[in-house]
């Protein structure tokens, strides 16, 4: 194994543990995972012969969400399928308990590090393609203006008949690439993803009216070969992206609004009001425009569209700066008659994380709630443990953020290595008492300003130039040209 891979993997493990994870799965999980047989529910609503199909990141093997869409005379109609992973995994089993404490799936850049074991995350749990799986089916109506004129939730065996990728399946829906092997081949599937984007975008375009936030996110991925970090490539949306996106987000707010209105105890995913709304304010008044003394994510997206109209090539630097300023999302525990904190950049009132029980113990929590919902049985959770939970889910949430965080710059560092002396376009994206941080664009990567930070503060623009890289440590130093 090359010297780097091996520094980086051990590295990646370490960084785990100091964050307060546990990377090894237990030897009662061990034992659990081997004694377990799974195998489809036949007396489920069989859904088998629907063309459902996957779209995933071209590496992923853990499933969790498939679709399908039919047009009717309401709308369009969606089904969301999620893996059925409670059905292999019981509350307080050995296994459950670990994915309890771990509570997310950490991808560390170099290493995954799966809240499950992978015979269940990407075999018998996933929702590969070609295999007979039971999922959590979320079912809606989407109107022509995007609103979700019916839904409803139900159990059944599916079985992904395509598991498509991002980077194929996006150019194809924009009209910039040629359509990928399987769509190529059967015009049936062609017709279903694009009856399938039809109604994605109309759901975008109903949340934008209610003032969701729409942004340019570019995320780093790194290109490894024989185990040597050769550079960090950039990841953007795409329309496959924001298909899987809209959808999720459609499905999430279907599950909230079921539990509220059964009165039943969930937990919420919310994002609260800006703390740094002033400077949000500021921002937009660098550039002429003029927002609300109080936060207003409709007066925030509309400006974020107008710049992106005015220049489309900086709208990245804009988009990262106020996505900064508006801070974490946070999961807590809702009880019946609460009034809930909502979504600040999704504009909802009503929203959970279910369509990931694979990877994220709160969607595990939640499909369980819903079962136990539909079979008309006591919720498998009291109100202390959801608080519990929630509170966990956070923090792990946090603490799997600063180990992909710390990673993703050690992986940069290596890759950045023979750069050190060129000059970068960059934008401030913290302001600290360890220091002020900035992200360069091309590659996009962040480290920390250490000449000439005076007077800056987060969504200012500069020129700098890399100074130093220290793979080992993570360290990406620049200077302020």
């Amino acid at each position: 194994m090359p010297q780097d891979e091996f520094h980086l993997v051990a590295a990646a493990r370490q960084e785990m543990i100091d964050h307060g994870f546990e990377p090894d799965f237990p030897p009662d999980a061990e034992r659990q995972l081997a004694a377990i047989q799974t195998g489809p529910d036949r007396s489920l609503r069989d859904l088998t012969d629907l063309l459902w199909s996957s779209i995933d990141n071209d590496d992923s093997r853990d499933l969790d969400q498939i679709e399908w869409a039919e047009r009717v005379p309401a709308g369009i109609r969606v089904l969301v399928g999620v893996a059925d992973v409670d059905s292999a995994v019981a509350k307080a089993t050995p296994i459950d308990c670990h994915a309890a404490r771990e509570a997310t799936t950490v991808y560390a850049g170099i290493s995954t590090f799966p809240m499950l074991p992978l015979r269940l995350s990407t075999d018998l749990t996933s929702l590969s393609e070609g295999q007979d799986r039971d999922a959590t089916v979320i079912e809606m109506v989407v109107a022509a203006d995007g609103s979700i004129a019916s839904n409803a939730i139900y159990r059944a065996v599916v079985r992904n008949r395509a598991q498509l990728t991002y980077n194929s399946i996006g150019p194809w829906l924009e009209g910039k690439g040629a359509a990928p092997p399987k769509i190529a081949t059967s015009v049936d599937l062609a017709a279903q993803l694009k009856l399938q984007d039809e109604a994605a975008q109309a759901l975008r375009e109903c949340r934008r009216r209610l003032g969701a936030l729409d942004f340019d996110r570019l995320e780093a991925q790194p290109v490894i070969a024989d185990g040597v970090v050769r550079e960090i490539t950039a990841r953007a949306a795409n329309r496959a992206s924001q298909l899987i996106e809209d959808f999720m987000i459609a499905a999430n707010e279907v599950m909230a609004r079921t539990l509220r209105d059964a009165g039943v105890s969930s937990i919420r995913r919310v994002v609260k009001s800006p703390e740094r709304w002033p400077r949000i304010v500021e921002l937009a008044e660098r550039y002429g425009d003029k927002l609300p003394a109080t936060p207003d994510p409709g007066a925030l997206n509309a400006f974020l569209m107008r710049r992106k109209q005015a220049d489309a090539i900086h709208y990245a630097d804009i988009s990262l700066s106020v996505l900064k300023l508006m801070g974490p999302g946070e999961y807590v525990a809702s009880r019946p008659g609460d009034s809930g904190q909502g979504h600040f950049g999704l504009a909802a009132q009503d929203y959970t994380h279910s369509t990931a029980p694979n990877r994220r113990f709160a969607d595990l929590v939640t499909e369980r709630l819903l079962k136990a919902l539909s079979a008309g049985a006591k919720p498998p959770y009291t109100d202390a443990e959801l608080d519990a939970i929630a509170s966990n889910c956070t923090l792990k949430e946090d603490a799997a953020r600063k180990v992909e965080r710390a990673m993703t710059k050690r992986l940069a560092a290596a890759a950045l290595r023979p750069r050190v002396g060129q000059s970068f376009s960059a934008v401030v994206t913290g302001v600290t008492p360890k220091g002020v941080f900035v992200r360069v664009f091309d590659p996009p990567v962040e480290g920390r300003l250490m000449r000439g930070e005076s007077g800056l503060d987060v969504g200012d623009s500069l020129n700098v130039k890399l100074l130093s890289t220290d793979p080992q440590r993570g360290f990406i130093d620049f200077g302020r040209n």
